[in-house]
């Protein structure tokens, strides 16, 4: 196995994304019996798809793919995308030479790239860590309220997210983070995004609706003290098609609670959310949907594969996901990779086929391959993303 030496010049010091391998098979002629240079085109070739399908930009392709083979190092320009080349395959067919290599890819750092269709994103019932915190105000209901604020103002002001809720049932995410358990996790986002057909989960946890000790008006004697109420939330999102761990944050704030101690209180009326305590809670899940949709937007939309049939497939993006009649798509599969130290990545094959949109619907699109050959080895919940 040769092995092809990266040099990166890095345009951030500061990588705060793991790579992904994605293994793709190279192609290119022999010209005048070169055989030298065809498996220099042919790596460079490889390069180039794997970059395409991992969501960089033309301009950065270009940047890193302009570099020399020499003997068997490949020196090569990038800006932070490529960690590493391995050749794990080289064949000769007639005048062509096939390379496969399994490159590991940093995705682009707020640069956003991606940011090509909407990303399907399943928004799941909130956790109240400590729920006696909800008892003054019965507000028991702020973990089915919360999401679907979330969902609400996603659908009315996102670019790149096509939000959708499913906030009926708990879903254990809480206590599987509190044991640490990540595997467990990954699973179980793995599973929720297959039942509910969406690319991206997000989980959220109500860490403290707790009242502060200082009365706000100890001075006026007549009425009822009163004190601020903190709201601390915690978000995490997950890509459902590998269980990968996205990002996470925790949004403090707090203010006033304006009502009466044994008063219950209707979550969905306009009396709570024109109180400063309901207008504080707004402002803080729409600056979480702000991040959300800078961390989505810079990811890859990856289309799953829902149907196939000859050289045609269905994707599960459409109309409502930004797709279009004669946009391009390369074809994955998803795969593990474990490493040397016992690590287990997420990784891709990438396929040798790539189609083409003819159809477009709300919620899918027929594709059909562009060199109109059957797409043999493509099954069901393969992947597809923008050629």
């Amino acid at each position: 196995m040769f092995r092809i030496l990266i040099v990166i010049l890095l345009v951030s010091t500061h990588l705060c994304v793991s790579a992904q391998w994605y293994e793709v098979e190279g192609r290119a002629f022999i010209a005048n019996g070169d055989k030298h240079s065809a498996r220099a085109l042919a790596m460079e070739n490889a390069l180039k798809k794997a970059l395409l399908v991992a969501g960089a930009s033309v301009s950065s392709v270009q940047q890193v793919v302009n570099g020399l083979l020499t003997e068997d190092q490949l020196s090569v320009r990038a800006s932070g995308t490529v960690n590493s080349v391995d050749i794990i395959n080289e064949s000769f067919d007639g005048d062509y030479v096939n390379v496969t290599v399994r490159a590991d890819i940093f995705p682009q750092e707020k640069q956003c790239f991606a940011a090509d269709y909407k990303k399907s994103l399943l928004i799941t019932r909130a956790n109240i860590m400590h729920r006696e915190q909800a008892n003054i105000g019965k507000i028991y209901k702020l973990d089915t309220v919360i999401p679907d604020v979330l969902n609400q103002k996603i659908s009315q002001h996102s670019r790149f997210i096509d939000a959708h809720l499913v906030a009926k049932n708990k879903v254990n995410f809480s206590r599987l983070n509190q044991s640490f358990q990540n595997e467990e996790i990954r699973t179980l986002t793995m599973e929720l995004g297959h039942m509910f057909d969406s690319q991206y989960v997000l989980y959220s946890e109500l860490n403290d609706i707790s009242f502060g000790q200082e009365s706000l008006n100890t001075w006026q004697f007549w009425q009822e003290a009163q004190f601020q109420r903190h709201f601390s939330t915690t978000l995490y999102l997950y890509n459902s098609a590998n269980g990968e761990f996205i990002f996470s944050k925790e949004y403090s704030n707090s203010a006033p609670w304006q009502f009466k101690k044994r008063e219950a209180i209707d979550l969905n009326s306009q009396t709570f959310w024109q109180s400063e305590y309901g207008r504080m809670v707004d402002r803080t899940v729409e600056q979480a949907i702000i991040d959300i949709d800078e961390n989505v937007m810079c990811q890859q939309t990856r289309a799953k594969i829902v149907q196939v049939n000859g050289n045609q497939i269905m994707i599960n993006l459409g109309k409502q996901h930004g797709v279009q009649v004669g946009d391009e798509f390369a074809l994955l599969h998803l795969d593990n990779f474990i490493s040397d130290n016992g690590k287990n990545y997420a990784g891709f094959n990438v396929s040798n086929y790539s189609v083409k949109v003819t159809t477009v619907h709300e919620m899918n699109a027929l594709a059909v391959a562009t060199d109109e050959r059957l797409l043999g080895n493509i099954q069901i919940n393969d992947l597809a993303v923008k050629d």
